[in-house]
């Protein structure tokens, strides 16, 4: 059904493998939202004209209803295989400076302004990039202020992402390739094949056979994940775990050793500090688990905050205005 309240904003969810659109009335209420699959690399046709055609096919509606809503878009659609690349802002970063770094493109009836991703250049060790995670940040503290301070931020997945923030800007963070080490070990190396495709393990059998790889992890010394890893096989070669279960093994393996180089990276005036995990709801919990079992502080979980943050971003562009401020009580009294 089309939304009782007039809307202020179109955002748009642009990666790699994904894309969702976001209809958006005043204080980033979701009025609508559309999505599908055709992230940047599966567009209907190669280059500008693919990005046009998927933006018109899911939100042209909304444009023929509400001329000239302002559109903003986030993720790797402003990357260098995106629609158009939007140049990395250097750390430390906040939503203003976001927003002056931001591109344009044209699409009929609109023009979309694209975030930029963030770097993190140290002058000793590699660097690093965000791109998408810094307006879900931004989005996380939307809903919860009192993290601009000073906090840290935790982004599970294909390439997870831990972000430090102090007075509201990003002042780093490390990425994990986890999730595409999972999947090509899985799919693409000696180890997967003793994992029956499409075949999952009992749930007791899956847990223990995960807290084992977890337990590898939390008691290895440096440079163990190379000899560790083979144990995929050898365990499923010795009929220690059944075939099902190897897959819940390594992950347990590769979460394990990403959370404990995570911690230990934490230095000591982080220690203390509110860690929030922002993304889909399972991995989460499954990570907020194991940094429990690590001994680390119960995790703030936060789901899915890209479209607060693509609001809020909007607002540091002058495309929106901010909610107005709640009255005082010494202003409300007669």
């Amino acid at each position: 059904m089309p939304p009782t309240v007039d809307p202020v904003l179109i955002a748009l969810d642009w990666g790699t493998s994904s894309f969702r659109a976001f209809l958006m009335g005043q204080g980033a209420t979701v009025l609508d939202q559309r999505g599908s699959a055709e992230g940047i690399t599966n567009l209907p046709r190669p280059g500008a004209e693919g990005f046009v055609d998927v933006f018109t096919a899911q939100c042209g509606a909304w444009l023929a209803r509400w001329p000239g809503l302002p559109v903003v878009a986030g993720g790797m659609v402003g990357s260098a295989q995106g629609w158009r690349e939007a140049p990395y802002a250097e750390c430390p970063a906040d939503l203003s400076g976001l927003a002056r770094a931001a591109v344009e493109v044209a699409a009929p009836g609109a023009r979309i302004l694209i975030a930029p991703g963030v770097l993190s250049a140290p002058a000793y060790g590699a660097p690093d990039v965000i791109r998408g995670e810094e307006i879900q940040v931004a989005g996380a503290l939307q809903a919860h202020p009192a993290l601009a301070a000073r906090a840290r931020f935790l982004m599970p997945g294909t390439h997870s992402k831990w972000v430090s923030l102090e007075a509201g800007r990003i002042t780093g963070f490390a990425t994990y390739m986890t999730g595409e080490l999972f999947a090509v070990l899985c799919r693409h190396s000696l180890l997967g094949r003793l994992m029956p495709e499409g075949e999952q393990a009992a749930p007791e059998a899956a847990a223990e056979a995960f807290a084992l790889g977890l337990r590898m992890a939390r008691e290895s010394g440096p440079g163990d994940l190379a000899h560790q890893l083979f144990a995929t096989r050898t365990l499923g070669l010795t009929k220690r775990l059944p075939p099902a279960a190897l897959a819940d093994f390594l992950s347990g393996l590769l979460i394990g050793h990403e959370v404990v180089s995570g911690l230990a990276h934490t230095g000591a005036a982080e220690a203390g500090l509110p860690l929030a995990l922002i993304g889909e709801g399972t991995l989460c919990r499954r990570y907020a688990a194991v940094l429990e079992s690590l001994g680390a502080p119960p995790a703030l979980l936060l789901g899915n905050t890209a479209p607060a943050g693509l609001f809020q971003f909007a607002i540091a562009a002058g495309l929106v205005r901010p909610a107005p401020a709640a009255n005082t009580a010494e202003e409300a009294a007669p």
